[in-house]
């Protein structure tokens, strides 16, 4: 692809991180990870708090489903945008501001009154999201240089956000045993003004851009990536065929192809089409991308089943999640040693078998399961095979870039996995509830209804694993495109 852009026509390198202590740098990386622990903490509490609004605030079905999507919309619609505005207006700044919503509207929603006031502050929530989240990942880059250091830093940002959505469920699980859904909903409040009293003191600026906003580019770039979540989200409970459904996704693509044309033409792009110049980030991108339908389903179906029909509390099957996180943990720190001698590649592709694997054994689940012998192994998998494919993309698709690139390529890798993870828990709802309608016609007259629902639902989330497993395998296409020789690439990088 070519790029209209002058400034662009000459790659330079991207210049070494700020001079600073070890101290100092692990400080900033613990602040900048924890906004990104905050953010999956949030989304944790706020689906384990759902019934609770619903009974306190009198939410029908709909309007529950409008405090996700308000969410999701602002999020995913703004995330290109807040990328670039790190770019052009320093990172630290545009981060303490996404924190600072973000906590303001945290606080607020603990008030709330009504539906509308609750589903106006989510989508503040949002906002508050995209310009923190694509701007805390390119000051992990801007502090870490290129190389092991960076790849260090990287893994344990992405540990830390694994281990953020297990604690999520846990600090939930309690909490909803113990107190109203509106303390649960102030927990991370703490967080955030922790983060906005320090961030300052041990977070560097990095200097702004010379440039301006390409405002076409960033309206109809946010106009397409709402449509289309939108779009995604309205399939998980519609068909594909209902207009809301169909309608928002095609002008969703349709906007994001003009997007594209604009982009082209565009003097100062919001997204530099220079980055899709480079094959393994292209298929690391497309990686990130469909690994997000492999993970979204543990999560979403297990802890329904673990409740519904294994007779867990909200606690316990919060605890019965945490080998995921740390599987993950653990992995992180294996994956970044791995990759600094075997590569990206490899990884990815073993990564994707251990997600396959693990989608196929959950897929096999059934109401008198063993925890010990059917579901942990099950989660251990899953943990290794995440770390793999979680890590490994991220570094590739946030090298090799010039100093005003991060904060578009975190954004634009962040709204992969937005975008992704929609795509994917749409699908795989679709997928379980044709198959849930299927088992139901096959019962036989006079079932129980207990066991009837049982057998319904282990038949829908059964499909629906499997359907996880297909993003996998979609995960290991993508990874054996990566050339090899990004290994050597990094071995040189890292001497």
């Amino acid at each position: 692809m070519s790029v209209h852009t002058s400034e662009l026509t000459a790659p330079r390198p991207a210049p070494a991180a700020p001079a600073r202590g070890a101290v100092g740098a692990g400080v900033a990386l613990g602040l900048l990870a924890s906004c990104n622990a905050m953010v999956l903490l949030d989304e944790s509490m706020v689906q384990i708090a759902l019934p609770g609004m619903g009974q306190g605030l009198g939410l029908t079905p709909v309007g529950l489903g409008w405090v996700i999507n308000a969410y999701l919309l602002a999020f995913g619609g703004l995330l290109l945008l807040g990328g670039r505005m790190g770019d052009l207006l320093g990172r630290r700044k545009v981060f303490l501001t996404g924190v600072a919503l973000f906590t303001v509207a945290a606080a607020l929603r603990g008030a709330a009154t009504s539906q509308e006031f609750l589903i106006a502050v989510r989508a503040l929530q949002g906002v508050g999201s995209a310009l923190a989240t694509p701007s805390a990942l390119a000051l992990v880059l801007s502090t870490f240089g290129e190389g092991a250091p960076r790849k260090r830093a990287i893994a344990v940002y992405t540990a830390v956000g694994a281990a953020s959505t297990a604690g999520g469920l846990l600090l939930a699980g309690t909490f909803s045993s113990l107190s109203s859904w509106r303390w649960m909903l102030l927990l991370n409040v703490p967080l955030g003004l922790l983060i906005l009293l320090l961030a300052p003191l041990v977070v560097e600026e990095t200097e702004p851009s010379r440039g301006r906003f390409d405002l076409a580019g960033a309206l109809v770039s946010t106009l397409g990536a709402v449509c289309l979540v939108f779009g995604l989200t309205r399939a998980a409970e519609h068909p594909w065929t209902d207009v809301t459904v169909a309608g928002p996704a095609t002008a969703g693509i349709a906007l994001l192809l003009v997007f594209l044309v604009i982009e082209r033409r565009a003097q100062q792009p919001i997204v530099v089409l220079r980055l899709f110049d480079d094959r393994n980030r292209i298929w690391a991108y497309a990686g990130t991308f469909a690994v997000q339908g492999a993970l979204i389903g543990t999560g979403f179906f297990l802890v329904q089943f673990f409740q519904q029909f294994a007779g867990y509390s909200p606690l316990a099957s919060a605890v019965a999640l945490t080998p995921v996180a740390a599987a993950m943990i653990t992995m992180s720190g294996a994956a970044v040693w791995l990759e600094r001698r075997l590569g990206p590649r490899p990884l990815l592709l073993t990564g994707a078998v251990l997600l396959i694997a693990s989608n196929v054994w959950l897929s096999r689940l059934t109401p008198d399961f063993h925890y010990g012998g059917s579901v942990l192994p099950a989660l251990l998998l899953f943990g290794s095979g995440m770390a793999f494919c979680v890590v490994p993309p991220t570094i590739l698709a946030t090298s090799g870039l010039h100093s005003d690139e991060a904060g578009a390529a975190s954004s634009v890798h962040n709204a992969l996995q937005t975008v992704g993870a929609s795509l994917g828990l749409a699908i795989l709802v679709t997928v379980g509830t044709n198959a849930g309608r299927s088992a139901e016609q096959s019962l036989p007259a006079g079932a129980p209804p207990e066991e009837a629902m049982g057998h319904v639902f282990v038949e829908s989330m059964s499909a629906s694993f499997l359907a996880g497993a297909g993003f996998a395998a979609a995960a290991f296409l993508a990874a054996s495109f990566i050339r090899p020789s990004g290994a050597a690439t990094a071995r040189t990088s890292d001497s």
